[in-house]
């Protein structure tokens, strides 16, 4: 949920199946004779675990009393906790062992992931660096040759750092020498990292060892590297206590953490995070500083000068802005001050506030640039879709890329001197590629292109427009099978996100494989809260316009049932972390219009959000408990609160991990609890509590496969289908 500015020389890990080459060779069923059964459902009303917890708290704010009967399941550390979590889960594996079908489903999701996928490489020094997984491996396993054009020899495993596949890194750098190799170290899911170093040649593990590092990249300069980290937190407390005191610090190769450098602070706002880069020339370090996940300020300070001092750029918090990289003593930023759709502009630490503008703000949002081989390349998003411009470095356009088709691309990074970058493009439909772009010609060819289990040709993409209940119009993505009788009554999955800046990109899923083709309906909503259409569609979707996000996404489901591609008893909905906010919103002020929820990771107690871990800085989006305006936003809303006696919600189940330390598992305990008290009927209503896993990140292939055929089984059943195969 966090959203930072800061470099990132590593590869998405969370989600694998971005990335792929040469799926191996599979035996299944063709998949134009698949197609979904109708089956008759046999639901019971559930007994749900009780407890014998004092349920009696009353919280005020502004003299409005809320009770919170759950509060106890707040302290994950408790035996009552621990004892509640083991009950619900055996009712939910009760449940799903009686899914004949759960196997079924799990087998052909391994299939159907069972390819070998590959990140785009990288170059450091005179190696290429690149990330592969082979096909059902835990983690991705980070590989290093010398030429692209051969296979390289294994440099990191990831997957012989535990047994279950738990381990994971990260936030991988190389120093600007090439001579040390550090990256981040998580286990569970946790947010929490350990950063390691080893040395780049021959892969040697060094000494060093920072831990509590939180939210942090690898900044390398000189003989060392810049980082943020916590103070130790106290023992017990580590996965929900509020983390405040970040600080940046440098570290020497070779020394103690005790020995590291404290570079920079914020005494009085100790709610402040920051993230540190240094330009490639090593010649600036760069911070910006947050306090919520959008707006942030920023500071220059000339490392080549002993005594300078750190040089106020930005100083209000309402914006953002990144610096992208340097040419000489002139600083380029992407920012969205005076530009809701984003603007290139240049400085230099002379009149560190004179901006002049590169790239001008444009029709289309600038998402992203990157500075590689002597370049700007500009990635803006239009209506929902990749276009990629290469700019001069005074900003004159020189093309456009001419890309595979209409999109999401990843990449164009690289260093100035570099004459050949890599990207990847996918679609809903388009398994990942990887392609070489050569910057002088402007041509791109294939460098590693998958192999899977998947006929595109066999399925149709459409974007619609459809009108929001204040008549706004919002895009959304429907993918099924070509030829499909749309006669109101196909199994339907509607996702979104609608929060936080992040847009929301078509890409491949290889999970949603085995949804489409039995002949289901996949819809993606791009609602408000989100950064598709700049600040505008951000602002009009956060604080006290949220409730925008979710009349977007009822009316999203209702375009889909008015337009006979589903009914309401085969629509399934879900959405992750603020798109479990998102699930559990709609679904307690419209339980009637849907078949299934499934809300994962949610934030789902408003009133509480900010007392955990990161949470506060969540207020940026969400409004503060603290301002009674925003309190009776919150409270309007909130799925925990907003959950109404005697009513029949739809069949849900809730997802969460007992390490998630991002969106602690509270809020679905407590949620959980309250809707199995107040709901009515046999619709059941369970929870799914994953261990030693947490928000998401680095989660290994076992757990995603074993987590999807329980979602995809529990969906299937309660909608009255199953999978043909």
């Amino acid at each position: 949920m966090q959203k930072k500015h800061m470099k990132y020389v590593y590869i998405l890990l969370t989600i694998p199946f971005f990335f792929s080459c040469e799926q191996k060779e599979q035996t299944s069923t063709n998949s134009e004779q698949m197609g979904f059964i109708e089956i008759e459902t046999t639901n019971e009303q559930l007994t749900y675990p009780e407890t014998e917890q004092d349920n009696t708290m009353v919280n005020t704010y502004f003299d409005t009393e809320i009770d919170d009967p759950y509060h106890w399941l707040e302290d994950d550390n408790s035996t009552e906790t621990e004892a509640w979590v083991t009950a619900q889960n055996e009712l939910t594996n009760s449940y799903m062992q009686k899914i004949e079908f759960r196997d079924d489903v799990r087998n052909r999701l391994e299939q159907l992931y069972d390819y070998t996928k590959f990140s785009a490489p990288f170059k450091e020094g005179d190696n290429y660096f690149y990330f592969k997984q082979d096909g059902l491996q835990n983690q991705s396993v980070l590989y290093k040759t010398s030429s692209i054009d051969e296979d390289g020899e294994v440099f990191l495993d990831p997957n012989q750092l535990s047994e279950d596949g738990t381990v994971a890194i990260s936030n991988i750098s190389v120093s600007n020498d090439a001579k040390y190799f550090a990256y981040a170290q998580s286990n569970a899911g946790s947010d929490w990292k350990t950063l390691l170093v080893k040395n780049a040649d021959t892969g040697e593990d060094l000494a060093d060892k920072i831990e509590w590092a939180k939210f942090t990249g690898i900044a390398w300069q000189g003989n060392g590297f810049y980082y943020g980290a916590y103070p130790t937190p106290e023992e017990g407390t580590e996965l929900s206590s509020s983390n405040e005191q970040m600080r940046v610090y440098y570290h020497k190769i070779g020394t103690a953490q005790t020995e590291d450098d404290l570079v920079f602070e914020d005494s009085v706002n100790t709610k402040k995070y920051f993230g540190a880069r240094v330009t490639d020339d090593e010649k600036y370090l760069i911070i910006t500083g947050g306090m919520g996940t959008s707006g942030n300020d920023l500071r220059v300070k000339d490392l080549a000068n002993e005594n300078a001092d750190f040089v106020v750029v930005k100083e209000d918090m309402e914006t953002d802005a990144a610096v992208i990289g340097n040419n000489g003593d002139d600083l380029y930023m992407i920012t969205n001050q005076n530009a809701p759709n984003m603007r290139v502009v240049k400085f230099n630490l002379n009149n560190p506030t004179e901006w002049a503008d590169v790239i001008p703000e444009g029709e289309h949002v600038l998402s992203s640039v990157t500075k590689a081989g002597g370049k700007l390349f500009a990635k803006y998003i239009e209506d929902v879709k990749h276009k990629v411009y290469q700019f001069s470095l005074a900003g004159e356009l020189e093309k456009e890329v001419d890309l595979p088709g209409a999109g999401t691309v990843y990449g164009f990074g690289g260093k100035d001197d570099d004459t050949d970058l890599f990207y990847t493009y996918t679609s809903i439909t388009q398994p990942p590629s990887i392609y070489q772009f050569n910057v002088e010609s402007g041509d791109s060819k294939v460098f590693k292109s998958p192999e899977i289990d998947f006929d595109a040709d066999q399925y149709e993409t459409k974007q619609v427009f459809y009108p929001s209940k204040d008549g706004t119009k919002v895009p959304m993505y429907i993918v099924h099978k070509k030829g499909i009788e749309l006669d109101g009554n196909n199994p339907t999955w509607l996702y979104a996100y609608g929060g936080f800046d992040i847009s929301i990109m078509p890409r491949f899923n290889s999970i949603l494989v085995s949804w489409l083709e039995q002949g289901g309906i996949y819809a993606l909503a791009n609602i408000r809260g989100g950064s598709e259409y700049g600040s505008k569609w951000h602002d009009s979707g956060r604080l006290l316009n949220k409730q925008n996000v979710f009349d977007d996404f009822i009316s999203a489901a209702e375009y889909l049932i008015d337009n006979d591609y589903t009914t309401s008893s085969k629509l399934a909905v879900n959405g992750r972390s603020n798109g479990g906010l998102l699930i559990g919103a709609v679904m307690t002020q419209r339980p009637d219009l849907f078949g299934v929820c499934i809300p994962a990771v949610g934030v789902l107690d408003m009133l509480k959000y900010e007392n955990f871990t990161i949470g506060y800085a969540w207020a940026s989006d969400y409004g503060s408990v603290k301002d009674e305006e925003h309190f009776k936003n919150l409270l309007s809303y909130s799925p925990l609160h907003n959950i109404k006696k005697d009513v029949s919600y739809p069949p849900t189940m809730v997802i969460t991990a007992d390490h998630d330390d991002r969106v602690v598992p509270a809020h679905s305990f407590k949620f959980t609890s309250r809707l199995q008290e107040f709901h009515q009927g046999e619709n059941p209503v369970l929870i799914r509590v994953d261990v030693d896993s947490g928000h998401g990140s680095g989660k290994p292939t076992s757990k995603i496969l074993d987590e999807w055929a329980d979602v995809y089984s529990f969906t299937m059943y309660n909608l009255g289908v199953a999978p043909s195969y």
